[in-house]
């Protein structure tokens, strides 16, 4: 078969059978496996072929198309597409096949269920955890299919006694599982989830913790005269406005507007904008800021970046600590958010309005502040309280009880 270096050239004047000759064939030198089959017929127009090894190990062609249809760079990429075709099926043909509920746990999870979940679940960093500290060491090497609800019940079971885990972070691991394997379902690498129904320990694990009155005008006298002025003053923030802490540390001056301060959907944990109202105490605290027209940032970070811009606060865990010691509590920065939520509840705002502030997706998070509610309707009862015993004698007559209109402050 004669090789043809410039197949271009070639094309306009050497396309023809030799005398004597039935066809032939011109292969195109940087291109294996290509080339143009000639016929001596006079009605027969040049004809691009690819030639190449099948499974058995014979030569197997593959007809391109005329000269007149596909020109040389047409069928040049019409031999990548097929000679990328072929080797997949090659490969496809020498490799075992692997039915899907035999991929293992740490496959599945690292080829399809992790992908997911950065790009869809909130919690994907934490599955991340869960599953190299706890459930790949366990279930990692196991099919998909060979993953029992016996064997995850032991493995709880040894989660909540061996290694001395709290019951929600064991729950939260097998919560995990029955995520991973609930998708597995959905893309049908597996039948039927095991853990569908998993009996958990189910303990209430939610810390409220609530300041006094007299707790909170001691953290306040702390904060009004310490040092570290930019901490102080996201703490008071906090206070202010039951936000989340990430909400305040990454808070920006143009998403200030008037009384309100808008949080972005990237830096929500419901992953949707809303807005904070600023109420007076917020404002004031607005109002000792220095870093307005100064920074992008309510409370810019000391440490800037590389290319010199602002950065905002990423922790002030160190500063907090030290300060809520020197005024003699012990909460933690969450827990201002639930002080908010209970002077709200206090003041007599409906758990309908603390939803709104505080911006919980769902009804059922606020209703941890309904016993506080309820506080609220038992005092606003006590003081129809009327009818208290004045005098109660050792004796049972009835006639030695005497009853008075007093109020019930006095009573006690």
């Amino acid at each position: 078969m004669p090789v043809i270096t410039d197949f271009q050239g070639f094309m306009g004047h050497g396309l023809v059978c030799p005398p004597g000759k039935a066809k032939i064939e011109y292969s195109v030198a940087d291109e294996p496996g290509l080339f143009v089959e000639c016929r001596a017929s006079a009605s027969a127009t040049p004809t691009w072929y690819l030639r190449q090894k099948n499974d058995k190990g014979t030569n197997a062609y593959t007809r391109l198309g005329t000269v007149r249809d596909v020109s040389l760079t047409q069928a040049r990429k019409l031999v990548k597409q097929h000679k990328a075709e072929h080797l997949l099926a090659v490969k496809s043909k020498t490799s075992p096949k692997v039915a899907p509920a035999e991929m293992t746990l740490d496959a599945f999870v690292a080829h399809h269920f992790a992908p997911h979940a950065v790009a869809t679940i909130r919690s994907a960093k934490k599955y991340d955890q869960l599953h190299r500290i706890y459930a790949s060491p366990r279930f990692g090497h196991l099919p998909l299919s060979q993953i029992t609800r016996r064997d995850a019940q032991a493995f709880h079971n040894e989660l909540l006694t061996q290694r001395d885990l709290s019951p929600a972070t064991a729950d939260h691991v097998i919560k995990y599982l029955r995520r991973a394997l609930n998708m597995a379902v959905q893309w049908d690498y597996l039948e039927k989830n095991p853990l569908k129904s998993f009996e958990l320990a189910m303990v209430d694990n939610q810390v409220e913790n609530y300041l006094d009155d007299v707790q909170m005008l001691r953290l306040l006298g702390v904060l009004r005269s310490d040092k570290n002025r930019p901490v102080c003053l996201i703490l008071m923030m906090l206070i202010s406005t039951g936000a989340r802490l990430n909400e305040i540390l990454t808070a920006m001056w143009k998403n200030v507007n008037g009384n309100t301060l808008k949080v972005d959907a990237i830096r929500s944990k419901s992953k949707r904008s809303r807005s904070i109202p600023l109420n007076d105490s917020a404002m004031w605290v607005l109002g000792q800021l220095e870093s307005r027209g100064k920074s992008e940032y309510l409370f810019p970070s000391p440490v800037f970046a590389k290319d010199g811009k602002d950065l905002p606060f990423t922790n002030i865990t160190r500063a907090r600590v030290r300060l809520f010691k020197l005024a003699g509590v012990s909460i933690r920065a969450h827990d201002l958010r639930h002080g908010f939520a209970s002077m709200l509840v206090s003041g007599g705002r409906s758990l309908y309005e603390v939803q709104q502030i505080l911006g919980h997706s769902d009804p059922k998070v606020t209703m941890r502040y309904a016993h506080l509610s309820s506080k609220t309707l038992q005092a606003a009862a006590n003081a129809a309280s009327v009818i208290v015993p004045k005098q109660v004698h050792p004796s049972n007559d009835a006639s030695n009880m005497e009853s008075v209109a007093v109020p019930v402050s006095q009573a006690a």
